[in-house]
C-alpha cells in the first residue's frame, strides 16, 4: 500500500510566504550584485598594468588583505556546505570547520612569507626561478587550473541551491541556468576589475558574511536563552540519533572505510591550504614579506572567529528546522543556512523573508568573490606561466599578457558552467574538499621542495606536479563522488566506483611527495647550487624581492 507524501507544514508555509514576498526578495537580492559590481567597474578603471590586473598594484595593507583573504577562503563551503554537514552529521559535520582552520598555520608557518619573497604573480615564478623555466611554468599552469575548477564546481553548486531556492525554481533546466548566470557574472568581474576589483569585493564581502552570521548567532542563542546545552540537546533529539548526533562518528566511524575516509579528508584539508592557487596569489597583492606574515594572522582570527559561529548556525538548524525538512530543500543539505534565517525571522512574515533575502545575498556574493578570486588565479596562470612565458617565450607584451588573462577567463567560465551544472546536487563543503586534496598532492610538495630542499631537480618537480594531480583526478573520478551514490553522486544512476574514499588525499598526497623526491633522485640533471642558495637568501630575507 502507498501513502502520498505530504510535506511538513513549515515547508509549505516557507513556499507560500516566499512567493508572496518574491519581489521584495529579488529586489534586496539584486541589490548587493549592482553594489559589488559597482565596486568592480570602480576598480577596473584603476586596473592599468599587469602589476594591477595580477597583484592589485601589491597596494593593499596587512588588514585589507588579511580582510580579502578571509573574504576568499570562507566560501559557499564554509557558510552553506559546512552548516548543512553539521545540521545532517553533527559532530563530524564540524570536522569541516577544525580542519579548513587548522590549515592556515601550515600556511602561516611554511609558505606565505617566502612565497611572497620568491614570486611575483603565481606559483610558477618560484619553480621557475631554480629550475627549467617551461616544462615547470606549463606543469604549474595545467594544475592551477584544474584545482581551479574543482574548486569553481563548488561555488557553482551553492550558487544553484541558493538562487532557485529564493526564485522558487524547482526544474533541472532552471538549476543549471543560474548556474550559468554566475559563471557569466563571474567572468565579467574579473575581466573588468582583475586583482583590484576582486580584492574589494572580497572585503566588502568578508563584513557582511561576519555580520549575517553574527547575526543569526545571536537569534539562534537568544531561541534558547543563551543556553547552548539546551541547543545542542536539542539538536540532538531532533536530529534521529540521539546523543550519537554529539558524538564522533556519524559520518566517519561507523566502518573501517569511513574512517580511513575520514583520515584522508583532515589530511587533504590540513594540507590543502597552502597549495591553493587562488589563496597563493593574495601573498603577493602586499608591499611586504612581513605585511603578508600580519595579514595571515588576521585572516587566522577573522576565519576562526566566523567558524566558531558555523557552531552555532548547524546545530540551529538541526534544533530548529530538521534533517528531513533540511533534506526536502536540497539532499546534501546546501540550503540549511537560508532555511535557518527564513525561520528565524519568521516563517510567512515580511521579517523572514528579508532575512533570508539579505543572508541568500550575501552568501551569493561570497560565492562571486570566491569564484573570481578562483578564475583570476587560472587564467593568470595561464597568461603569465603558459602564454607569455612558454607560447611567446617571454616575448609577449603586458597588453598581450592582460588580453590572454582575458580570455583564459572566458574559457574557464565555460569549463566551470558545464561541470557545475552536473554537480549541484552534491555538498558543497565535500566539494571544496576535494580540490584541497589536488591542491596538496600536486602543488604544496613542489612548493616545499622548491623552497627548501637543494637537491630538487626540474624532473623532481614535474613527477610531483603531473603525478599529484593524476593519482587525485584519477581516483575521484572513480569514487562515490562521481558516481554510485543515486543522491548525491555528480553522475547519478550509473556506478563505476571502485575507490571505496571519498577523498583521495590519504593516497595521493603521499604520493605527491614520493614522486617529486624520487624524480629528483634519478634526474641526470644536477641541481643549481647557486640558484638555490639565491632562492634561499630571498625567501628568508626579502632581498631582491618584487
Amino acid at each position: 500500500m502507498s501513502t502520498a507524501y505530504h510535506p511538513h507544514p513549515v515547508i509549505q508555509l516557507a513556499a507560500s510566504s516566499t512567493a508572496v514576498h518574491r519581489p521584495l526578495i529579488i529586489t534586496l537580492f539584486a541589490v548587493f550584485v549592482a553594489a559589488t559590481l559597482g565596486i568592480t567597474v570602480w576598480a577596473g578603471r584603476q586596473t592599468k598594468s599587469a602589476s594591477d590586473f595580477y597583484a592589485g598594484g601589491r597596494q593593499f595593507t596587512a588588514f585589507q588583505n588579511g580582510l580579502a583573504v578571509s573574504g576568499d577562503y570562507m566560501s559557499a563551503a564554509s557558510f552553506l556546505g559546512i552548516a548543512g554537514a553539521i545540521a545532517l552529521f553533527g559532530y563530524d559535520g564540524f570536522l569541516y570547520s577544525i580542519g579548513f582552520l587548522v590549515a592556515w598555520l601550515v600556511a602561516l608557518l611554511l609558505v606565505a612569507e617566502p612565497l611572497r619573497n620568491s614570486g611575483r604573480y603565481t606559483m610558477g615564478d618560484v619553480l621557475a626561478y631554480r629550475m627549467r623555466q617551461r616544462p615547470v611554468r606549463t606543469a604549474s599552469g595545467v594544475s592551477t587550473i584544474i584545482v581551479s575548477i574543482f574548486y569553481l564546481l563548488a561555488q557553482m553548486a551553492g550558487a544553484g541551491v541558493l538562487v532557485s531556492l529564493l526564485l522558487g525554481i524547482t526544474s533541472d533546466a532552471g538549476k543549471i541556468l543560474i548556474v550559468a548566470l554566475v559563471g557569466v557574472l563571474m567572468i565579467v568581474y574579473v575581466t573588468i576589475g582583475g586583482m583590484k576589483g576582486t580584492t574589494w569585493v572580497q572585503m566588502v564581502k568578508a563584513v557582511l558574511l561576519i555580520a549575517g552570521a553574527l547575526l543569526m548567532t545571536f537569534l539562534v542563542l537568544l531561541k534558547f536563552d543563551f543556553n547552548i546545552s539546551d541547543l545542542l540537546g536539542t539538536a540532538a533529539s531532533k536530529s534521529g540519533h540521539g546523543a550519537a548526533f554529539l558524538e564522533p562518528g556519524l559520518k566517519y566511524g561507523a566502518t573501517g572505510t569511513s574512517k580511513l575516509d575520514f583520515l584522508s579528508l583532515g589530511i587533504a584539508l590540513v594540507l590543502g591550504t597552502a597549495g591553493l592557487p587562488h589563496i597563493l596569489i593574495r601573498f603577493y597583492t602586499v608591499p611586504t614579506a612581513k605585511a603578508a606574515r600580519k595579514s595571515v594572522n588576521w585572516a587566522i582570527g577573522i576565519i576562526g572567529a566566523f567558524y566558531l559561529m558555523t557552531i552555532a548556525l548547524g546545530f540551529g538548524a538541526a534544533a530548529l528546522i530538521g534533517p528531513d525538512e533540511i533534506k526536502e530543500k536540497n539532499p546534501a543539505g546546501n540550503a540549511a543556512a537560508p532555511q535557518l534565517a527564513e525561520y528565524l525571522g519568521g516563517v510567512g512574515s515580511t521579517g523572514g523573508a528579508v532575512l533570508l533575502a539579505v543572508i541568500s545575498a550575501v552568501a551569493f556574493a561570497t560565492i562571486l568573490a570566491v569564484v573570481a578570486g578562483l578564475t583570476l588565479a587560472s587564467s593568470s596562470s595561464f597568461a603569465h606561466d603558459i602564454y607569455a612565458n612558454v607560447i611567446r617565450k617571454g616575448k609577449a607584451t603586458e597588453k598581450e599578457e592582460m588580453r590572454a588573462a582575458r580570455w583564459a577567463t572566458v574559457l574557464i567560465g565555460a569549463v566551470a558552467i558545464a561541470l557545475g551544472a552536473f554537480a549541484r546536487d552534491m555538498n558543497v563543503a565535500g566539494l571544496v574538499a576535494l580540490a584541497f586534496a589536488v591542491a596538496a598532492s600536486a602543488n604544496l610538495p613542489t612548493i616545499l621542495y622548491s623552497l627548501f630542499w637543494k637537491r630538487f631537480t626540474t624532473q623532481g618537480a614535474l613527477w610531483s606536479i603531473y603525478g599529484g594531480l593524476a593519482s587525485s583526478v584519477f581516483l575521484v573520478l572513480f569514487s562515490p563522488v562521481v558516481s554510485g551514490n543515486p543522491k548525491t553522486s555528480m553522475f547519478k544512476g550509473v556506478d563505476f566506483a571502485w575507490f571505496p574514499l571519498e577523498n583521495p588525499g590519504l593516497i595521493s598526497i603521499p604520493l605527491g611527495f614520493l614522486l617529486g623526491w624520487i624524480g629528483s633522485l634519478l634526474s641526470k640533471e644536477e641541481p643549481d647550487k647557486g640558484k638555490y642558495a639565491e632562492l634561499e637568501v630571498k625567501s628568508l630575507t626579502g632581498v631582491g624581492a618584487h
